[in-house]
């Protein structure tokens, strides 16, 4: 990477069963896909690695100077208002030389909003995907 390049960390809440980030592996991979230009990471805020550290850490060693942070949350609760800021602000002491920065969550966006109500209808009209359960033949 380039000096002074941007990146893109995608940060992601974490769970402690790896499937669970499969979605977010492929918005990551739809990103890179779009946007091939940019520098994208896919980072978690608790049980999978990367890190939040960890990937602004990594992006600042191959060259990384501004770190844009996209948070693919639904809303803004306590690790938004409390737990990010946090971490930024340690990261930031630790490497002055970066230029980080958080975005809104996902979740307030009006397109991604809209993506969920249209889902929701989808759903409430049977042309969603079910979870496969014994309840319903799967």
């Amino acid at each position: 990477m380039p000096d002074n390049v941007a990146a893109v960390v995608l940060l992601a809440h974490g769970a402690r069963d790896p499937r669970w980030a499969e979605p977010f592996v492929q918005v990551a991979s739809d990103v890179r896909v779009e946007a091939p230009e940019l520098t994208v990471v896919l980072a978690y805020l608790e049980h999978l690695p990367p890190s939040l550290g960890d990937a602004v850490r990594d992006l600042a060693r191959t060259g990384a100077r501004s770190v844009r942070i996209v948070p693919l949350f639904f809303g803004r609760g306590g690790h938004l208002r409390e737990d990010v800021p946090g971490l930024v602000a340690a990261i930031s002491a630790e490497l002055p030389d970066v230029t980080i920065e958080v975005t809104l969550p996902a979740g307030d966006d009006r397109a991604v909003q809209r993506c969920l109500a249209s889902y929701c209808v989808r759903t409430a009209r049977g042309q969603a995907a079910k979870i496969p359960t014994p309840a319903n033949g799967s």
